[in-house]
């Protein structure tokens, strides 16, 4: 009897949800993630259409909002896959048509596996040989400083690797949060991880005059104007940079050093583009190797620097994996920060290929021909993209882009009417926003708006990528140029 008496009145007197927008955890809601925001959402929703039949001035849609590499057609570097199907498919080891090399390393890697298994939980900083695989490659790439298996850990792409290291930051000291200087233009990464975190951000921009530079001036700016608001402690550095491109000279990257030991800012190096430099007059010097070259004090500073398997030549974004190195952190910091992971480890199948990217087939190897063949193509096609894009854009009328040095991006200024900013905040939109949408609703192309990124007020950009095959980013470019044209046709 009381059984039925109370569900009669949880029937006749309906609650609300437990969990809604208003009591939802506020950091949470604070976040914006843009590159899969609302124009993204558009887009997914316009290919429905067409699948549907809808009729549309074009016949697909065009994603270069994001760097995906395979998913604009590049094709998987045969040696990395190799070594992963051997791996899960350990039946296939007896298989004549895989090379010896790419059975070697899957023995090895399987033989350090639990229960000789990738489907085994590894160890919470990564599997140890991959690991020391992969400071014997940066010791390498340093020109032989010394690196310290120990200082790497191994994890589900570079951006799981930031968030964790960002969150031993979330902490108030005497009442004020934690401060965290990035730059402007940014990868959305950062901003939305502060927000969820609490953090405050420290925005300085990059002098898009000056081929995007990094100015010590202006980081000394944005120090300034939180004097009092927060607590300053880390110095986010993104080398070659997203989405601008730019690749800091050795000189530019010794200031920066100075300038993080002078207001003892912990520095974060995001160098996952390491592999991406198309300029003939830039080169990649890493963090850790300037800050050990320069001698004390700046060889003792804390250092954290990232990579990826997203980016490089690789572009094997969906199988996630990355590695942190993290120099003269305090070792009671470092226990914490691993028992703040320890409730997962890093993807097996992401550290296999980290394993491969950090320990490619060497000279007297059977696959090193075909892989420096096919990691070199990749390359020098992202170079010559980079540079064909670089000269369409500036050709169109109001277009302004700095020459490609690095990375996998455009990120072009331009020019609107004053009736298309009235037409945007008709609707309550930025106006690079409401250009995007109109870009994307006319031709399929989808882009990200520079005000997703930060920008100079007054200022309008956005990113594409130069990942799509030669033949369709032509194209894309040239509906770009008849769709801006026509734009300022309609609102002049």
């Amino acid at each position: 009897m009381a059984t039925n008496t109370v569900t009669a009145t949880a029937t006749s007197n309906p609650r609300g949800k437990v969990l809604t927008e208003d009591n939802v955890f506020v950091n949470l809601r604070k976040m914006e993630y843009a590159v899969r925001g609302p124009l993204f959402i558009r887009a997914l929703e316009i290919e429905k259409e067409l699948q549907k039949g809808v009729e549309k001035p074009f016949k697909e849609v065009i994603k270069v909002n994001t760097g995906d590499a395979h998913a604009m057609g590049q094709q998987p570097i045969t040696f990395l896959r190799q070594v992963l199907t051997l791996t899960v498919s350990p039946n296939l080891l007896n298989d004549p048509s895989y090379p010896e090399d790419a059975k070697d390393r899957a023995r090895m890697i399987l033989g350090n596996c639990n229960g000789g298994s990738v489907g085994s939980y590894s160890e919470t900083r990564g599997i140890e040989c991959i690991r020391k695989h992969v400071a014997q490659y940066i010791q390498e790439r340093d020109g032989g400083i010394p690196c310290d298996y120990y200082n790497i850990i191994l994890s589900n792409g570079a951006s799981i690797g930031i968030k964790s290291f960002l969150n031993l930051f979330n902490e108030r000291i005497d009442d004020k949060p934690s401060g965290v200087l990035i730059p402007i233009p940014q990868y959305p990464l950062y901003s939305a991880t502060l927000a969820e975190f609490g953090l405050a951000q420290i925005g300085y921009y990059l002098y898009e005059d000056n081929k995007w530079s990094l100015e010590i001036s202006e980081l000394e700016r944005a120090l300034r104007e939180v004097e009092n608001t927060c607590n300053p402690r880390v110095l986010v550095v993104i080398n070659p940079g997203n989405p601008t491109g730019q690749v800091l000279t050795r000189k530019n990257i010794e200031n920066v050093i100075r300038f993080a030991y002078k207001h003892h800012l912990f520095l974060l190096a995001d160098e996952v583009y390491q592999d991406n430099i198309y300029d003939k007059d830039s080169a990649f010097h890493s963090f850790k190797k300037v800050t050990i070259e320069m001698g004390e004090p700046y060889s003792k500073m804390e250092l954290a620097s990232f990579m990826s398997i997203s980016k490089g030549y690789m572009g094997e974004c969906g199988i996630r994996g990355g590695y942190a190195e993290i120099i003269n952190m305090d070792p009671k910091v470092m226990k914490v920060l691993l028992n703040s992971i320890s409730v997962m480890c890093p993807t097996v199948l992401g550290q296999i290929v980290m394993d491969v990217v950090v320990n490619p087939p060497r000279s007297n190897e059977p696959s090193y021909e075909l892989f420096q063949k096919e990691k070199e193509k990749i390359l020098r096609s992202l170079a010559e993209k980079s540079q064909l894009v670089d000269d369409v854009l500036n050709s169109i009328p109001g277009y302004k882009t700095n020459p490609p040095m690095g990375a996998m991006y455009a990120f072009p200024r331009f020019e609107l009417p004053s009736k298309v900013i009235e037409a945007a905040r008709a609707k309550g939109q930025e106006p690079d926003v409401f250009y995007a949408f109109e870009l994307l609703e006319n031709t399929g192309i989808l882009v990200l708006p520079g005000s997703c990124f930060g920008q100079i007020p007054g200022t309008n950009h956005f990113r594409t990528t130069i990942l799509p095959q030669k033949k369709k980013i032509k194209t894309m470019l040239e509906e770009l140029k008849q769709f801006h044209i026509k734009f300022l046709e309609k609102y002049s």
